[in-house]
């Protein structure tokens, strides 16, 4: 067969890959989150003191799945172009770097390691540039769409050196709160 797919057919195959791709990140952006105890319901990160500019847990939450989403999209854009010069390494900078993204929550929320999630975080802010650099050079808008993803890391990693600045010995408030219970 020699015959060329139609847009319907090229649409219906880049569907098939984000039906995958999309629920598979965000499920596991979830599962990173739930299993570490991330989030304002976690009694360590209650005894820490935080920045003022930090957002609601609710806000977190929401930020999160969209940006689990953008990227389940950008990585359907990219296993759609087979072919593309530079995918695999585009996709194995993809793979680490989400790899790191869901082991924050476990360092963080999990054991309590606040000067680690700091110096995490930038290493993944640098892999998560590389990665949208090479998205881009494939599919444009696959690495447009992780432009967000981006900011909110630069976010996340000022949050994250306020809150290690405000909480030199952060593993301490631990250790205080389980005493007391």
């Amino acid at each position: 067969m020699s015959e060329i797919a139609t847009p319907s057919q090229l649409r219906q195959s880049f569907l098939r890959r984000a039906y995958v791709t999309v629920p598979l990140i965000v499920l596991l952006g979830t599962a990173s989150g739930i299993l570490s105890g991330s989030g304002w319901s976690n009694l360590w990160f209650q005894a820490l003191v935080k920045p003022k500019n930090i957002p609601s847990g609710m806000t977190f939450g929401l930020v999160w799945t969209v940006l689990y989403v953008l990227m389940g999209f950008a990585v359907a854009m990219i296993l759609h172009a087979r072919r593309a010069r530079g995918r695999t390494i585009a996709m194995a900078l993809f793979v680490v770097q989400l790899l790191m993204n869901l082991a924050w929550s476990p360092i963080f929320f999990g054991f309590h390691k606040i000067q680690l999630a700091f110096w995490w975080i930038l290493v993944m802010l640098v892999l998560a540039a590389g990665t949208a650099y090479a998205f881009w050079q494939i599919r444009r808008m696959a690495g447009l769409i992780l432009i967000p993803y981006l900011l909110w890391l630069c976010f996340a990693g000022t949050l994250s050196y306020k809150i290690a600045r405000l909480n030199p010995q952060g593993a301490r408030a631990a250790q205080t709160h389980e005493i007391a219970l």
